[in-house]
């Protein structure tokens, strides 16, 4: 069975930290792009983060670049992303996501693909709420 087991949301003060997790199983983890995309009531999802599985490179829109971190722990298959410096535009249910890609598309390329729909594997969504 496919899982993508998201965690660690919660309610924070603006300038605190958070760190979400994303568990996998069930399919070729080291094949797959893993992304953080959110959706704030009222707004489209967005891409967040993305890490390449072929050569860890990373991708960060450009609001969170400097405060989030993503990262992966191969030998629990579980990519997290660290927040810091939260600020309530970041409130949002936060989804990881996994997409196969092929060798040679970049972190970019691969976050764009996954926004227009090219998604394999959803999670389920973790809130994360900041107070300002």
């Amino acid at each position: 069975e496919v899982q993508l087991q998201a965690s660690g949301g919660g309610l924070v003060q603006a300038g605190g930290s958070l760190r979400l997790s994303c568990a996998a199983s069930g399919f070729p983890f080291d094949d797959h792009a893993i992304g953080w995309f959110r959706q704030a009531p009222g707004k489209e999802r967005e891409g967040v983060s993305c890490i390449s599985r072929n050569d860890g490179s990373t991708y960060y829109r450009d609001s969170v670049k400097g405060r989030f971190t993503i990262s992966v722990d191969n030998a629990k298959n579980t990519v997290y992303l660290q927040m810091h410096s939260l600020k309530p535009e970041d409130t949002a249910v936060y989804y990881c996501a996994a997409s196969h890609v092929s060798p040679g598309i970049t972190t970019a390329q691969a976050m764009a693909l996954m926004t227009l729909g090219a998604v394999d594997y959803w999670g389920q969504g973790t809130q994360v709420t900041v107070s300002s």
